[in-house]
């Protein structure tokens, strides 16, 4: 090889997302940052407190059993959310992004080779946040519009047509985007937790002696007095900090500090007065005289527009969980760990609003079902948790490694840090683990489908990989043959996609095969994605010259962003090459993937299950923004 260049540009928007999204945007960020970032832990107060409270049905809490369980609350608040999270999750972040895959990216870079607990954890992680995706919007819906039983108690039967409808709804217009419908979200949000905050305080200030359970000494006697119900009391409390994930998923789109402001300025404050508030709300009445006391301490004038507010909250909510599921596919597919998939962009303006068909129906017909199963918030929360749970738990495995392989921490700190959050997240896995015949099944049977398919996708992959590579050609074998018996030359520039940096493309072959004509420039182009979320553009393209037919072009692009094949080798042109979309050609090699006869049952049963993702696959040519009138493809078959 003659020479490598690298491109040399960088555009202002990577260079301001990472330098931490701009001081003058701060305000708007952390508004931004409420409705996205604390829309499920905001609709938490729905029914945390009550499900805590009512672990008993058979016999109603005492006075000192109430404060005990407002204490596990209070400080599972505080111990999970405000100090994990906060303090020491977000500080995690892989060039300011966020998220499970993104913290596995993150471990994985101090390994020359990663270990494969590493990408199992990836794996497991990103699998149960999809089993928590189906949940999240069917239980916050069903728990606001529950409170229309309050306002009319006649309106029960309605309850599940009217989820359904705002559910249905929800998921109709996603194809619209949201950037526009996203402006309210932060203001509206912003007034939900003022709202709870203020109904909070307002009963707090009649009976402030509810101020007691701020003792954690409390909650740790009432476990201890209750061992036998201390993982069903520890699976209720749980409740409250659902949501929690979502500070460290968001990290991306707003930055640490926006996420930290509008924590301890808003969101925690409001969620601790409105807990103490029911809490002095039942001592007051009488636990046995509440059914549902976030509804029923509000005054009867403000029942019916409360309960609108809840149903919004809700919905923001939902929507929060549902554009992260799209970036979580977004980051497996560019990780490899699924297939391609129809990416639609709804923003022209905004790289991160996007929307996927495909995740989007199978995310509502699994709430739907889950809403027609169910039937109530009160039997779906012993569903919700177990997935919630486990990610934690995945994540607090992944930090511990940054902890010692990228922050350098002394391994006492490490080990001290990862026992007392074993002990917290573990716990809360354990008790949510017991209520997996009570309905917790269904987020791990999600879970296990979507950590299956991840499997057999990589496998599968694998398999293809080491295949194609014992039939190849060795590219500089190639050139270095084709340099010395040049076949006939046409005019323009052929671009063969390869996945493999050393083999010669199956398309190219083939061409040269059945055209037996070679373009005046050929450039075998590899797309690689990097374990940064965003790569400048002053590092995204590499160009080696094998001679002066042929060259190599490396594009990497991060795992968060779009794969833009032209805008990416218009790049090039920096370095001298004269990239014309309107002369140049694309040979893409399109597999027909055939089954081989001799496997065993399991692995039988994977390569059908490759074989057909491989088939439903989006197309490369729309996946890499090429245009269709400038592809050639080229048909082979492997037997795998």
């Amino acid at each position: 090889m003659t020479h490598t260049e690298q491109a040399g540009h960088s555009t202002g928007d990577v260079a301001t997302d990472q330098a931490g999204h701009g001081k003058s945007n701060l305000p708007l960020l952390t508004i931004g940052a409420i409705g996205v970032v604390y829309g499920d832990i905001g609709t938490s107060p729905i029914y945390a407190f009550r499900q805590a409270v009512n672990v008993r049905p058979e016999a109603a809490p005492s006075h000192i059993e109430i404060l005990g369980l407002l204490s596990l609350i209070v400080w599972a608040l505080t111990l999970t959310v405000a100090v994990k999270y906060v303090f020491f999750v977000t500080r995690a972040d892989n060039n300011g992004e966020g998220g499970t895959l993104s913290l596995m990216a993150l471990a994985r870079k101090t390994f020359t080779k990663p270990p494969a607990w590493i990408t199992v954890l990836g794996v497991l992680g990103a699998a149960l946040f999809f089993g928590d995706a189906i949940i999240t919007p069917a239980i916050s819906v069903l728990s606001a519009v529950e409170g229309l039983d309050i306002v009319a108690p006649g309106m029960a039967r309605w309850v599940v047509p009217i989820t359904l409808v705002i559910i249905v709804g929800l998921f109709a217009v996603q194809r619209f985007g949201t950037a526009k419908v996203a402006i309210v979200f932060g203001p509206l949000t912003a007034i939900w937790f003022l709202v709870l905050g203020f109904s909070g305080l307002v009963h707090i200030i009649e009976y402030p002696a509810v101020l007691w359970a701020l003792n954690p000494f409390l909650g740790v006697e009432f476990l201890y007095t209750h061992i036998g119900i201390a993982f069903v009391v520890m699976g209720a409390v749980f409740l409250a900090v659902t949501g929690a994930e979502a500070l460290y998923v968001d990290l991306g789109h707003f930055g640490r500090k926006p996420i930290v402001m509008a924590w301890f300025g808003l969101v925690f404050p409001c969620l601790l007065l409105n807990y103490f508030g029911q809490g002095a709300f039942v001592l007051q009445v009488g636990v046995e005289n509440v059914e549902s006391p976030f509804f029923e301490m509000q005054p009867e004038w403000a029942l019916l527009p409360f309960v609108g507010l809840a149903t919004m909250a809700t919905i923001i909510a939902s929507q929060a969980v549902i554009t992260g599921t799209y970036s979580l596919t977004q980051q497996a597919i560019a990780l490899n760990l699924l297939p391609r998939m129809v990416v639609q962009h709804t923003s022209e303006t905004q790289s991160g609003q996007i929307y996927m068909p495909q995740i989007n129906t199978m995310l509502l017909v699994g709430v739907l079902v889950l809403v027609l199963a169910f039937r109530s918030s009160d039997a779906l929360s012993n569903a919700y948790g177990i997935a919630v749970s486990g990610v934690m738990v995945v994540t607090l495995s992944l930090l511990v490694v940054v902890m010692a392989r990228n922050w350098k921490w002394h391994l006492g700190y490490v080990a001290l840090f990862g026992v007392v959050y074993l002990l917290i997240d573990g716990g809360f896995f354990v008790a949510n683990a017991a209520k997996l015949f009570q309905g917790g099944w269904v987020p791990a049977a999600v879970a296990f489908v979507v950590a299956i398919t991840m499997w057999s996708w990589m496998a599968g992959r694998r398999r293809l990989s080491e295949k194609t590579r014992r039939d190849e050609v060795p590219l500089e074998f190639l050139v270095d043959n084709l340099s010395k018996k040049k076949p006939t030359t046409v005019p323009g520039t052929a671009i063969f996609l390869t996945s493999d940096v050393e083999g010669a493309p199956t398309a190219l072959l083939h061409s040269l095969k059945h055209y037996k004509v070679l373009h005046e420039q050929n450039v075998i182009l590899t797309v690689r994605t990097s374990t940064s979320p965003r790569v400048p553009d002053d590092e995204k393209v590499t160009i080696d010259a094998y001679n002066e037919l042929f060259f190599r072009v490396v594009v990497t692009f991060g795992f968060m962003e779009a794969p833009n094949i032209p805008k990416a080798l218009a790049l090039a042109r920096k370095l001298g090459w004269k990239f014309d979309i309107m002369s140049t050609s694309f040979f893409l090699s399109r597999r027909s993937l055939k089954l081989g006869q001799k496997s065993g049952p399991l692995r039988f049963w994977q390569d059908r299950l490759f074989v057909r993702l491989a088939r439903n696959a989006s197309d490369a040519t729309e996946y890499f923004h090429i245009p269709t009138g400038r592809v050639v493809e080229i048909g082979t078959q492997v037997i795998i």
